[in-house]
């Protein structure tokens, strides 16, 4: 069986989703820890909805708030943080 991706940031695949369901995680939340989805650089908004119609299609839950969103993060080099400190007159 060839590799169906259903969230391109995390790598998770199809497979992973089945086999959340049958440990018994039956709503986007409990999958989303188990798996990962959705906690990549585009916070599900690309897998979410594939994630939710899998889930409704095989008997899990889908809620009104699918999870509970974060801000995308990125690393921030210490080098801007020091600028900032220099920029309000303090020493690096």
């Amino acid at each position: 069986m060839s590799k169906i991706i259903v969230c391109r940031c995390e790598d998770v695949t199809l497979s992973e989703l089945e086999r959340a369901l049958a440990l018994g995680y039956r709503d986007l939340e409990s999958v989303k820890r188990h798996t990962a989805f959705g906690t990549g650089y585009c916070q599900g908004k690309q897998c979410v909805a594939l994630c939710a119609a899998y889930l409704a299609a095989h008997g899990g839950a889908v809620g009104e708030a699918p999870f509970t969103p974060r801000p995308p993060t990125r690393p921030v080099p210490l080098a801007h943080l020091a600028a900032l400190a220099r920029e309000e007159g303090e020493e690096p």
